[in-house]
C-alpha cells in the first residue's frame, strides 16, 4: 500500500524519526530510568519497541492501558500514575501475574488499592501543578495508612507538569524546586522509587530516579521548539477535497485532531479555521493545490489526537522532514493498532 491508498484523515508515523526519537531518550534514559507514559500513545505496537529499546517499565493513565498492556506481554512493571476509586479490574490484571502499582493520594484511594487487589502503591505529591497529589506534609501519613491496609509502598510521584513548557534559562532551578518538595516527601514515606518528570523535563530532572515521557516519541508543534532534541514523528494525511481563489479545504477536521494546544500546521500552507470535518487554509505561494492532492499536517497536541483515530500508518522516513510533508507514493510498511482507546 501506499499513502495515496489510504482513506483520510489517517495518522502516519515516520519510523526513521520515531526510532531516533527513542535512540536519543534512550542514550540519556536508559532502561528503567525512563517510564514510558503510554496515554501518548496508546498502542501496544509501538510499546513493544520501546520495549526492544530496553524501557520495559511503563506508565499508565487508564485502567484500560493497565489491561492492554498487561494482555500483550507487556506487564513486567505498569504504573497507573492516576487516582481510582475502583480497583477491582486493576487486581484482577495483578492477579494474573502483572506487577501492578496505582498512585494514591488520599485515604479513600487507598482503601480503594487495597480492597481492589493491588498491593502496591506510590504515594502521589503535590509539586506544584493544581493537579492530583498531596500535601507534601501528608505523605508519610498516607505511607503509614496504606501499610497498615496491607500494601507496599514503593516510593513516591509527583509530576512537575506546570515546568514542561518552562524557559530554558529557569527550568532547571524550577524543576529542582518542585523535587526538593517530592524528595522530602519521599524522606518520610520510604521505598526505592521517585517517580517524576515528563519529555519537557527529561534532561534536566537529575532527582527522579524515573522520569514519565511519553510525547519524546513522536512529538507535536507545541512541544518541538521546548525540546529541540526530538522531532517530528507523527502526521496527519488528508486529502483535498475543494479549492478556491484564495483557500483550500481538506478533510482534516476536529474529529481528526485535538485544538487544545493551537492549530495545526499545515504543510504549504497557513491554516484559516478547523470545523467539524474539514480544515479550511491558504496555499502558500508557488504551492498550488488541486481537488484530490493529499495534504499533510502536524498535529498540535499528541496525546488527544492519537486516541481519535484506530491506527497508526507507518512509512520509512519523511525524506524531505516536515518542510516538505508526507508524499503519496510513500510505502506503507507497518500498521500500529491504537489498541488502548477507552477506560
Amino acid at each position: 500500500m501506499r499513502l495515496a491508498d489510504l482513506t483520510t484523515p489517517a495518522l502516519v508515523v515516520d519510523r526513521a524519526a520515531f526510532d531516533r526519537n527513542v535512540a536519543e531518550m534512550a542514550a540519556v534514559r536508559p532502561g528503567p530510568a525512563l517510564r514510558p507514559h503510554v496515554k501518548a500513545f496508546k498502542s501496544t505496537a509501538l510499546a513493544a519497541r520501546l520495549a526492544a529499546a530496553g524501557h520495559r517499565t511503563f506508565c499508565c493513565a487508564t485502567v484500560r492501558e493497565v489491561e492492554g498492556m498487561a494482555a500483550a506481554g507487556l506487564g513486567d512493571d505498569l504504573l497507573l500514575a492516576n487516582e481510582v476509586l475502583d480497583a477491582t479490574r486493576l487486581g484482577r490484571v495483578a492477579g494474573s501475574g502483572a506487577r501492578i502499582t496505582v498512585a494514591v493520594d488520599s485515604e479513600a484511594t487507598v482503601v480503594a488499592a487495597a480492597r481492589g487487589g493491588v498491593r502496591e502503591v506510590l504515594v502521589d505529591v503535590d509539586v506544584g501543578m493544581p493537579r492530583c497529589g498531596c500535601d507534601p506534609a501528608d505523605a508519610g501519613r498516607l505511607a503509614d495508612l496504606a501499610r497498615a491496609h496491607g500494601l507496599t509502598v514503593r516510593g513516591v510521584m509527583g509530576y512537575e507538569g506546570h515546568l514542561m513548557r518552562a524557559p530554558a534559562d529557569v527550568k532547571a532551578a524550577r524543576v529542582e524546586e518542585a523535587m526538593v518538595l517530592l524528595l522530602a516527601a519521599h524522606e518520610a514515606t520510604g521505598g526505592d522509587v521517585v517517580s517524576a518528570g515528563g519529555t519537557g523535563t527529561y534532561d534536566v530532572n537529575r532527582w527522579a530516579t524515573e522520569i514519565q515521557a511519553g510525547s519524546y516519541c513522536l512529538m507535536d508543534t507545541e512541544y518541538v521548539p521546548h525540546v529541540p532534541a526530538f522531532e517530528h514523528a507523527l502526521y496527519l494525511w488528508g486529502t483535498a477535497i475543494a479549492v478556491r481563489a484564495r483557500w483550500a479545504v481538506a478533510d482534516v477536521g476536529l474529529k481528526a485532531q485535538a485544538m487544545n494546544h493551537g492549530d495545526p500546521t499545515v504543510v504549504g500552507g497557513s491554516c484559516i479555521f478547523v470545523s467539524d470535518e474539514h480544515v479550511t487554509f491558504a496555499p502558500a505561494a508557488g504551492r498550488p493545490v488541486a481537488v484530490g492532492a493529499g495534504v499533510t499536517l502536524l498535529p498540535a497536541h499528541v496525546d488527544p489526537t492519537v486516541t481519535m483515530h484506530e491506527r497508526m500508518w507507518v512509512v520509512e522516513s519523511v525524506d524531505a522532514g516536515p518542510a516538505a510533508g508526507l508524499d503519496g507514493d510513500a510505502e506503507i510498511v507497518d500498521e500500529w493498532p491504537v489498541d488502548l482507546r477507552g477506560w
